[in-house]
């Protein structure tokens, strides 16, 4: 069995990880995958890395990048000051998907939250993944909430 590795991105991985969020419906009409990378990504990497309270992360496979998520550490004085973690642009390369690798990863990012000490772990998904709603609740989350977006 192959052995995944889930760890904190790096530079190199930068351009994998935008391949990754570009590679479905949505993320073709709001990415950007050429090469080399758009610096709007470059400077968004940086300030991730440079935030305690943030962390991009990666599932690889030898060198090869085949997953990605960011996780946020949210403080708040909600819930008795309860800190949180957010899960956001969660992506697995197409050829590992319904491998097992998005749950290895969720679980890993969940130890993550609860080594942080939150309280509980949140996320947003689009409407327009059902496939992604299934998966989530499958490993526990619940549709509680009602999300809105104002783009800017």
């Amino acid at each position: 069995m192959t052995r995944i590795v889930f760890r904190r991105a790096q530079p190199a991985d930068l351009p994998a990880i935008i391949a990754l969020l570009a590679n479905d419906v949505l993320g073709q009409q709001r990415e950007d995958a050429s090469s080399p990378p758009n610096p709007r990504y470059v400077d968004a990497f940086e300030s991730i890395l440079a935030d305690p309270n943030q962390l991009q992360a990666v599932a690889a496979v030898d060198d090869e990048v085949i997953g990605t998520l960011q996780l946020s550490f949210i403080p708040g004085l909600a819930r008795i000051g309860a800190w949180r973690g957010q899960i956001e642009a969660v992506r697995i390369a197409e050829a590992h998907r319904s491998s097992g690798v998005g749950q290895q990863m969720f679980e890993w990012a969940i130890a993550q939250c609860r080594a942080r000490g939150c309280n509980l772990v949140q996320l947003t998904t689009d409407k327009a993944r059902p496939d992604a709603h299934r998966f989530y609740e499958r490993l526990g989350f619940v549709s509680s909430h009602i999300g809105y977006k104002l783009m800017l």
